[in-house]
């Protein structure tokens, strides 16, 4: 075995014994070098390593950190693959990061971050993002910024508030976002939908709406949609910020995984409006960790001052202390060490599930060639649905169908979502091949 193998496998035996524990920085370069006799290009080869596998954490000018990880009671071994979870996988989360943020966060701001804040968020933080939303081809001023405790809050207060073109219902893609969904019917705002599919949104079909029906506004994911994973195009994405002007609709564009994207050329549809029509929504919660609960809002000038003012009764103000250690991590560099590094590992867990199940595609038509987090399998309606996702389970693959992001009106396609956020590089093919191999077994019978 050579040296380089010996210490990976030595590091990783002190983790599993708990001699380097969670959270523990472990001993410097040059202390692992001599202890190990090699040269500090092998270490450092070494440390690599471990942490693109998530068992080591990097902070700059300080060292390398063991990754804490839970395992939650229950969890099945590593036999089970899964496909059916759509929450980022704790193990990519900057533990270590963030809590030097955090800490740094209450020694420079100490007591204000303890009081009532201001209502469109912490005016030091407001630059900083509008800064980063330049990276996404939004250019904002600070002052249409707001912050709010997670973007699922903004939805229900733009759900909520008298638009200026005085319309009511909210058009929403189908299938969409399950959460929002839920939340418009439990609260039986008046609701409409319109299909999407792999080939994108009928433009005909929209105008007809905009221009017949009382559309408040559109609320769309044009970049990796949540379930379908695929991607409006520029050509699209004009279209709508043209359509928008034409017949006086509000676009509510969430650009949930802006951070994820391997386009550099490909903008959102803020980039395209020229009438002040599009509300752009930006989550930190898939790329940093959803307990952060830290969303930015941009909105058009007519709608800063309603917003603020619902936001005030319901939120008082999102967490100070949230948006301090954020601002922080924008600032330090250590958000684009971060995003980097999760781009390279879904990247390469996507495009290895792409080419195991592009070849054999006789029972399902694969979803969108180049996904980021996700994509999608749409099944021959001869297939019964239970029945396969039954066999999947036990073959230990867990899938779901997406039943829950229609609404209960509409009519429901046969698809099944598949998730890489808790599926690892090594279990894509094997997860692929059962996935394969229960569809053949379903076309003949």
């Amino acid at each position: 075995m050579r040296k380089y193998d010996q210490l990976v496998v030595s590091l990783k035996e002190k983790m599993e014994s708990g001699e380097y524990s969670a959270g523990m920085k472990i001993p410097s370069i040059r202390h692992l070098a001599a202890q190990y006799a090699v040269s500090k290009s092998t270490v450092i080869k070494a440390l690599d390593t471990l942490e693109r596998e998530h068992l080591l954490y990097s902070v700059e000018r300080s060292g390398y950190y063991v990754v804490k990880t839970k395992q939650p009671a229950g969890k099945q071994d590593g036999t089970w693959i899964d496909f059916a979870s759509s929450s980022p996988d704790p193990v990519v989360f900057p533990y270590v990061d963030f809590q030097h943020c955090i800490n740094q966060a209450i020694d420079l701001y100490q007591n204000d971050l303890f009081i009532y804040g201001t209502v469109n968020g912490l005016p030091s933080l407001l630059p900083v993002i509008s800064k980063r939303l330049m990276d996404y081809q939004v250019f904002a001023h600070p002052e249409q910024i707001v912050m709010t405790s997670g973007i699922q809050l903004a939805l229900s207060i733009l759900s909520t508030i008298p638009f200026p073109n005085g319309k009511q219902t909210i058009l929403v893609e189908q299938p969409g976002y399950h959460l929002y969904l839920q939340y418009l019917q439990k609260n039986q705002l008046p609701v409409r939908g319109i299909q999407r599919t792999e080939k994108g949104i009928d433009l005909i079909e929209l105008e007809r709406i905009f221009r017949e029906e009382e559309i408040r506004f559109f609320y769309t994911m044009p970049r990796f949609q949540n379930p379908l994973g695929t991607s409006l195009s520029k050509q699209e994405k004009r279209a709508i910020a043209a359509l928008a002007e034409k017949y006086d609709v509000y676009i509510v564009e969430d650009d949930y995984l802006a951070d994820l994207e391997f386009d550099t050329k490909r903008d959102p549809i803020y980039s395209y409006d020229q009438a002040g029509k599009v509300i752009y929504l930006k989550s930190f919660s898939k790329i940093i960790f959803p307990g952060l609960r830290t969303g930015a809002v941009v909105l058009p000038e007519e709608l800063l001052k309603p917003f603020s003012e619902h936001k005030r009764l319901i939120d008082i103000d999102s967490s100070m202390l949230s948006q301090a250690a954020l601002e922080i991590y924008l600032k330090s560099g250590m958000f684009e060490r971060h995003r980097d590094r999760m781009q390279a590992t879904y990247r390469r867990r996507s495009k290895q599930l792409v080419m195991s199940l592009k070849d054999d595609q006789n029972a399902y038509q694969l979803g969108e060639l180049e996904p980021a987090t996700h994509t999608h399998l749409r099944v021959d309606r001869s297939i019964p649905m239970n029945q396969l996702i039954l066999q999947l389970k036990k073959a230990s693959v867990s899938v779901q169908p997406i039943d829950r992001h229609y609404l209960s009106t509409y009519q429901k396609d046969p698809i099944l979502q598949l998730n890489i956020w808790h599926v690892k590089e090594e279990q894509i093919i094997r997860g692929a091949d059962l996935l394969k191999t229960i569809f053949q077994q379903s076309v003949r019978y």
